[in-house]
């Protein structure tokens, strides 16, 4: 049974008997996805945000430093990418985390794979992805983030481009902020409900335009449209896409809605 199948109830009845649309018209079809998925995905944004901070909160800054700065380079490098996945920080504060590592006597290319994986595999993307396309296409986006992030780390390591990095960062004092202080359940609990607030308050107009938007295409452009104008036989389909998505590649939560209206 799909599991989403409620929120398909409720979707057709709110629609159908509460709005009191015909079936089959094309503003029925258009209002039933866009009440369908947005509820959807904010169900799947919350539990699985919640539960990714729950596992943050095990994995504070200075513990990924500690379990990498033990590793050997290989297995460093492949530990690197995943946590960098397990602990998602956008770039601004991965490159502070990136000089942290660097300080430690963590091997470059181990630090390159954190840094490459941390801000590419985006929670909000994932749980989008998770959502619209099956987990076949949320696993094909955390492995192709993984092996990038390892292969950069490997590239960069084989360079030995140590000699690039200024003088300072090896020389700062390291300090560790972890103070032996341990949270308790209910402050993970916490932390994770606010954190999860955040992300949500954050994207909630970019996930409902790009509902709206992919609702509206659901709706009224017609099935054969892509197929016409940008099927894979058409030489400027790719760039056209790639075009398209310049604009949108600000928010990871407003495109993808788009993309599986258009898919």
């Amino acid at each position: 049974m799909d599991i989403f199948y409620p929120i398909k109830l409720l979707a057709d009845w709110l629609t159908y008997s509460v709005f009191h649309l015909a079936a089959k018209t094309i503003l029925a079809e258009a209002i039933n996805f866009f009440i369908y998925d947005t509820i959807k995905i904010f169900i799947l944004l919350s539990v699985i945000i919640f539960i990714v901070s729950i596992i943050r909160s095990f994995l504070p800054p200075e513990k990924i430093r500690n379990i990498l700065s033990k590793k050997n380079k290989y297995l460093g490098n492949f530990l690197a990418a995943t946590l960098g996945i397990i602990t998602p920080f956008c770039s601004c504060s991965a490159v502070p985390l990136f000089l942290g590592f660097v300080e430690a006597g963590i091997p470059l290319g181990v630090t390159f794979s954190f840094l490459v994986a941390s801000p590419m595999i985006n929670e909000v993307a994932l749980v989008l992805l998770l959502g619209m396309f099956g987990w076949k296409i949320a696993s094909l986006y955390i492995a192709s983030g993984l092996i990038i992030a390892i292969l950069s780390g490997l590239v960069i390591g084989k360079l030995k481009v140590e000699n690039l990095v200024e003088s300072f960062v090896f020389n700062n004092e390291i300090i560790n902020s972890e103070n032996g202080i341990k949270m308790e359940w209910k402050d993970r609990i916490a932390y994770a409900k606010n954190y999860t607030a955040d992300i949500i308050k954050k994207v909630w107009i970019y996930i409902l335009i790009g509902i709206g938007l992919g609702a509206w295409i659901h709706g009224y452009v017609p099935a054969d449209f892509l197929a016409k104008y940008a099927s894979a036989d058409k030489w400027y389909a790719v760039p056209l896409a790639t075009l398209i998505g310049i604009p949108l590649y600000s928010n990871a939560a407003g495109v993808i809605p788009l993309v599986s209206a258009l898919t």
